[in-house]
C-alpha cells in the first residue's frame, strides 16, 4: 500500500453491497439498512463526509470488520432524497482513498477509523503516458461495443490528463465485477494501476464482443420470426377477405385426426403432414400434394368394421335362389360360412373360383358378402401389368394415388370388407415391376398384416379383409401365388342346367327389363301348363 501520510480520524461508515466507489467520481447509492441510515444521518449532521467501504459478501446484513475490504473511499454527500418509504438515495462524490483501520459501534451506526492514502507516481513518464493512451483507446472501443456509455463520458475520459484520475474514472465506468474494481482501488502505484486496468479492459472488451455477437444473432432470429409471424397474420386476413380461410381447413383436419381411430404410427405421420401443410405458402404445388395425402389418411377406415351373425340356413336359401346347380361349389361355400360362424376371428382362406366365363363366379362372391354382412368391393385385375396398380405410386410423383387395394378399403369404408379380385389370371408383368409379387404380399396372411402401400407409406393391416379371387384358368397364375389360394372349380353347365337357368332366371330378368309381366296358365289340377306374357293395354 505504501506509506500513509496522516491520520484523518473517524467518519460514519457506510458498508456497500455490490459497489466500489473511486475518488474523483460521483455515484448514487440507495441506503435502506437501519445502521446505514443512521450513519447517513450522522454524516449529514456533521461536515457531510462519510467513509464508503465495499463488503466482501453482498448477502451479509450485519457486516463486521472482517466482512469489509481494507481500502475504501472518503466521499462528500451532495444530495439526499427519498427513493421509497424505507430507502434513501444519496448522491456523493469520492475525494480520496482511505485505509480502514478499525470500526466501532456508536449510536446504532458504525464509525470507521481510517488514514488517507495518496497515489504513487513512481515510474517512467513515457511508459505512464503510453499506458494512459492505451487505456483511453480500450475504453472507447469498449464503449462503442457495449453502446450504453454516454458520449459525454467518452469525451471526459479523452480529455483527462491526470493518469491516476483517468484510471479511477475508467475503472468506475467500465469494470463490472466489484472484485476487479476493488483491485484497482487498492493499487496505489499509478503505473501498475494502468497496467492492471489495460489487462482488465482487454478482457471486458473480448467479453463484450462475444455478447454483442450473440445479441445480434438472437436479434436476427427474433426479427425473422416476427417477420414471419406478421406475414402469416397478413396472409390470414387476405385469405379471410377472399373467402379462402386455410386456417379453418387446418383446424378441421386436426379435429378429424383427433376423432380418428388410426394407430399411433399413422397418427404421428398425419400430424406431421398437417403441420407441414400449415407452414406452406398458399397456392404451391406441394400444398395440393400434401392436402391430398392428408385426406387419404383421414378417409381410411382405421378401426371401422362391420359385424353380424351368420345364418347358414338362410345362406343356403340365398345360394339356391340365386344360383342353379353348382352343388359342390355351394357346399364348399356353406362349409366356409359354417367355419366363420364358429370362429369369427380365425384366418380366412383365400378362395379362388376357377371356371369358364358366365358360370356365376362373381355373383357367388356377392352372395357370400351379403350373408357375411360385409361390404363388397370388386377389383378387376384384367390387363393389370403395373406393380403400382397394387402398391400405389410414391406421393412425390405428379398425380400419385394409392394402389387398388387401399382404394378398395377406402371405398368400402371398413377394414374388413369382402374384396373380390376378379380375373386374377389375366395379370401380366412388364418392365414396371412384378405384379404377381405384389399380389403375393396382399394374399399371404403372414405378410399382409403390415402391407405397405407406396403412397400411404404406413403399414396397413389387411388380415381382416376376406379375399375371394376369380379366374378362368390356373395355368397363368404363378405357383407361389396359387399355393396361397384354395381352388374351387366352377364347371360349365349342362344343357338341362342351361335350360332351367334360362327359364327360371334369365327370362324373368329380361321380361322385367323390358317392362313385361308374367302370368302362369294352370289347369284344373293346378299343374302349370305354360306361360302367358301380358303386354298391358
Amino acid at each position: 500500500m505504501g506509506d500513509v501520510n496522516q491520520v484523518q480520524g473517524k467518519l460514519p461508515l457506510l458498508p456497500l453491497r455490490g459497489l466500489a466507489v473511486f475518488p474523483n467520481t460521483t455515484v448514487c447509492i440507495d441506503v435502506g439498512r437501519d445502521r446505514s441510515l443512521a450513519a447517513l444521518e450522522a454524516a449529514m449532521e456533521g461536515e457531510r463526509h462519510i467513509l464508503l467501504v465495499a463488503q466482501r459478501n453482498v448477502n451479509c446484513e450485519q457486516p463486521e470488520r472482517a466482512d469489509l475490504y481494507t481500502m475504501g473511499t472518503v466521499a462528500r454527500v451532495r444530495h439526499v432524497m427519498p427513493a421509497s418509504d424505507d430507502v434513501m438515495r444519496l448522491v456523493c462524490e469520492g475525494e480520496s482513498r482511505a485505509l480502514l483501520l478499525d470500526m466501532t459501534d456508536e449510536n446504532h451506526h458504525w464509525m470507521g477509523s481510517y488514514v488517507s492514502v495518496e497515489s504513487d507516481m513512481v515510474g517512467d513518464e513515457d511508459e505512464l503516458i503510453g499506458y494512459a493512451e492505451r487505456a483511453k483507446s480500450l475504453f472507447t472501443l469498449l464503449a462503442r461495443t457495449r453502446g450504453h456509455v454516454s458520449g459525454e463520458m467518452v469525451q471526459m475520459v479523452e480529455s483527462e490528463t491526470n493518469p491516476g484520475t483517468l484510471a479511477d474514472v475508467i475503472a468506475a465506468n467500465s469494470l463490472r465485477k466489484v472484485q476487479d474494481k476493488q483491485e484497482i482501488l487498492e493499487c496505489r502505484n499509478v503505473l501498475l494501476r494502468l497496467q492492471l486496468l489495460c489487462r482488465m479492459l482487454r478482457e471486458e472488451g473480448e467479453l463484450a464482443r462475444i455478447e454483442h455477437e450473440i445479441e445480434e444473432k438472437t436479434k436476427a432470429n427474433v426479427d425473422e420470426h416476427q417477420r414471419e409471424y406478421y406475414l402469416r397474420e397478413q396472409l390470414k386476413i387476405v385469405q379471410e377477405e377472399l373467402g379462402d380461410d386455410e386456417t379453418a381447413r387446418i383446424d378441421e383436419m386436426r379435429s378429424r385426426l383427433e376423432k380418428s381411430k388410426m394407430n399411433d404410427e399413422a397418427r404421428e405421420k398425419t400430424r406431421r403432414e398437417i403441420d407441414r401443410l400449415a407452414g406452406m405458402p398458399t397456392g404451391t404445388p406441394e400444398q395440393a400434394v400434401c392436402e391430398n395425402y392428408i385426406d387419404w389418411m383421414l378417409d381410411m377406415p382405421w378401426g371401422v368394421e362391420t359385424a353380424g351373425k351368420i345364418d347358414v340356413a338362410k345362406a343356403r336359401k340365398v345360394l339356391e335362389a340365386d344360383h342353379y346347380g353348382l352343388e359342390k361349389v355351394k357346399e364348399r361355400i356353406l362349409e366356409f360360412l359354417a367355419v366363420r360362424c364358429l370362429n369369427q376371428k380365425g384366418d380366412s382362406p383365400i378362395l379362388c373360383l376357377v371356371g369358364p366365363p358366365g358360370t356365376g363366379k362373381t355373383s357367388i362372391a356377392r352372395s357370400v358378402a351379403e350373408e357375411l354382412n360385409k361390404k363388397y368391393v370388386r377389383i378387376c385385375l384384367g390387363g393389370v401389368r403395373d406393380e403400382a396398380e397394387i402398391r400405389g405410386h410414391r406421393k412425390t410423383y405428379v398425380g400419385a394415388m394409392p394402389g387398388r387395394i387401399i382404394t378398395g378399403l377406402r371405398q368400402a369404408g371398413v377394414k374388413n370388407p369382402l374384396m373380390l379380385l376378379d380375373e386374377i389370371d389375366k395379370v401380366s408383368n412388364d418392365y414396371k415391376g412384378d405384379t404377381f409379387s405384389a399380389l403375393l404380399e396382399v394374399l399371404d396372411s403372414e405378410q399382409n398384416v403390415r402391407f405397405r402401400d407406396h403412397y400411404v407409406e404406413i403399414p396397413v393391416d389387411l388380415s381382416e379383409v376376406l379375399f375371394i379371387a376369380t379366374a378362368n384358368t390356373t395355368e397363368t397364375i404363378p405357383r407361389p401365388l396359387l399355393d396361397r389360394m384354395e381352388i374351387i372349380e366352377v364347371n360349365s353347365y349342362t344343357q338341362n342346367e342351361k335350360f332351367h337357368i334360362a327359364k327360371e332366371h334369365l327370362l324373368p330378368k329380361e321380361l322385367k327389363k323390358n317392362g313385361l309381366s308374367v302370368t302362369r296358365k294352370r289347369e284344373k289340377n293346378g299343374q302349370a301348363r305354360g306361360m302367358l306374357v301380358d303386354f298391358g293395354d
